[in-house]
């Protein structure tokens, strides 16, 4: 039997809270998972504790510090297990994804229910990352995200429940894979996909969505503060209001890159609508469209893409082939 090393890095979240005797949740200064005994006889670990964090605090600074100590491994595990908070693990999942070329797999599991609540799901996903990990198929298929018996690829993975334990869906490309009892199962592989290193996060990078009468007024006062890009979260295919699109045009003519996003759950943006605020304007202008992430993916990838330096035509295509 081949031992399998995996690397585990546990970064906070509600897979190591608990219920305290008022029923909420909190943090406490020891995480439930460190020192659980997982049925693994495959697989040699190695725990560490990187930050105990709820993922609401976790920024891209926090990601890059992630992304480093796995750089730091230069291939001595067979497989990287991290444990997070839901609400942000799926743009810590990105940021790894597009930061990171390596051929281990890399998983990411969180839980809905802290360690102690009726019905706790931590150690159960805990296990299962592992399994993921430590599998030999798992290879050469980037970040995935594992849990309630569901593999997600980091790209099109998010959080669609603010409390179901069946919370992660992948409502563009399905799920990748399931685990049963015995078997782990993939259904695709992903196209290859196009890897920046990166050495800072400073850009400051705001995400907008857009809303029925919306106004350039936001976006004359972005312009005004010299940010590095805006994400808009617009209508439908990439729509947005006639003055939202003046807006846009403003800060396009300051040389701050706009990218476009739907706000949907589902499908893709496209430049279709040939009018004032219509994607097909918008992308005359400048503004650029990303078909399949979100807008908090879509501000990962800008920055990764500004600290590279891309010019704007490298931007686009960088941009575009998400």
């Amino acid at each position: 039997m081949t031992i399998k090393k995996i690397l585990v890095l546990h970064t906070g979240g509600t897979i190591s809270m608990h219920e305290d005797e008022d029923g909420d949740v909190e943090t406490g200064t020891e995480n439930p998972l460190n020192g659980v005994t997982v049925q693994l006889p495959d697989a040699e670990l190695t725990v560490e504790s990187i930050f105990n964090l709820p993922s609401e605090h976790i920024g891209p600074r926090h990601m890059l510090q992630l992304q480093q100590r796995i750089l730091k491994t230069k291939n001595s595990f067979d497989g990287v297990v991290i444990t997070h908070g839901t609400d942000t693990l799926e743009e810590t999942a990105f940021f790894l994804d597009s930061t990171l070329s390596v051929d281990f797999p890399i998983v990411i599991t969180g839980a809905m229910r802290s360690s102690n609540e009726l019905g706790s799901d931590g150690l159960y996903n805990y296990q299962s990352a592992l399994r993921v990990a430590a599998d030999k198929n798992s290879r050469h298929r980037g970040v995935m995200v594992v849990m309630n018996d569901e593999i997600h690829a980091a790209r099109f993975v998010t959080k669609t429940h603010t409390t179901n334990v069946a919370t992660f869906g992948s409502p563009i490309s399905g799920t990748m894979g399931l685990l049963t009892k015995r078997l782990i199962i993939f259904f695709y592989q992903l196209a290859p996909r196009q890897v920046f290193p990166i050495t800072s996060v400073d850009q400051n990078i705001p995400v907008l969505e857009a809303y029925a009468g919306m106004d350039g007024q936001l976006l004359e006062l972005l312009a005004a503060a010299n940010v590095d890009g805006v994400i808009i979260k617009a209508f439908g295919a990439g729509n947005l209001s006639k003055e939202a699109a003046n807006g846009v045009s403003l800060l396009l003519s300051q040389h701050i890159p706009v990218i476009i996003v739907s706000r949907s759950f589902n499908g893709v943006a496209e430049p279709v609508y040939d009018y004032l605020g219509g994607g097909v304007q918008l992308e005359k202008a400048g503004a650029i469209f990303v078909t399949s992430i979100n807008g908090p993916k879509a501000r990962l990838k800008l920055m990764i893409g500004l600290s590279n330096h891309l010019n704007h035509v490298d931007l686009q295509t960088y941009l575009r082939n998400s």
